[in-house]
């Protein structure tokens, strides 16, 4: 992705001011150097540094990092950016938050006043999703399940939806209100019971019975890879 990111960066500034690569360096505040190494796809800018170049650049950083314009994959041509492309694109549906497992938890909270840089990375999602929906990376090794239909690897990427209803066998983003962080389980629903079911068959206290002590905090809704 950096040598995309890089390539664009390229074409705009070409496009905005000739090529010149010591003004946007003044303008984020890095060196020369450090806006050739994202020229040339060594490294990319992040965090803060991804807005200002955005800025400078006058795109978003949708378009910058993935080459999008709502959801849309779009180039960049002559004539400036267009929604024209050579080879049909993925059917991007938006751009969503990359979240750590405590800022999921407390996700209905902070969403309002939730900032771009308070993400970890924003990623294409490829199916219909709330403007609420976030991604998370799956942690440790209670939902992997090497046999079964559905496994989920340290480190794998899934998408969330909070305004996805819930239902049994739905797979859970859930904040128990003695953790302060959220956690990923299955939802098995008996009755009037709930229980929290790691995929892991041989995981210690696979299941775990829920009530009034639990939040979910969204339904996962997609698995993927940083683009």
């Amino acid at each position: 992705m950096s040598k995309e990111i890089g390539e664009r960066i390229e074409k705009l500034l070409q496009a905005k001011n000739g090529g010149n690569q010591s003004e946007l360096a003044r303008f984020v505040g890095v060196t020369p150097q450090a806006v050739q190494q994202w020229i040339s796809g060594d490294t990319a800018p992040k965090g803060k540094n991804l807005e200002k170049v955005a800025d400078f650049l006058c795109v978003s950083r949708a378009f910058l990092s993935y080459g999008v314009i709502e959801g849309k994959p779009a180039k960049i041509s002559t004539k400036g950016i267009t929604g024209m492309v050579v080879e049909p694109g993925p059917d991007i549906q938006g751009i969503v938050p990359l979240i750590s497992h405590v800022q999921a938890g407390e996700w209905s909270e902070i969403i309002d006043t939730f900032q771009p840089g308070d993400a970890e990375d924003w990623l294409p999602c490829p199916v219909r999703h709330s403007v609420k929906t976030f991604v998370l990376r799956v942690r440790g090794e209670s939902m992997y399940n090497l046999h079964g239909e559905q496994s989920f690897r340290e480190g794998e990427l899934i998408f969330v939806d909070p305004e996805r209803q819930p239902i049994n066998g739905s797979l859970v983003v859930v904040r128990l209100d003695d953790v302060k962080e959220a956690t990923f389980k299955k939802l098995v629903i008996e009755g009037d019971k709930k229980y929290l079911v790691a995929l892991n068959p041989s995981w210690p206290q696979r299941v775990i019975e829920i009530n009034s002590n639990a939040t979910i905090c969204g339904v996962a809704i997609f698995k993927g890879e940083a683009l």
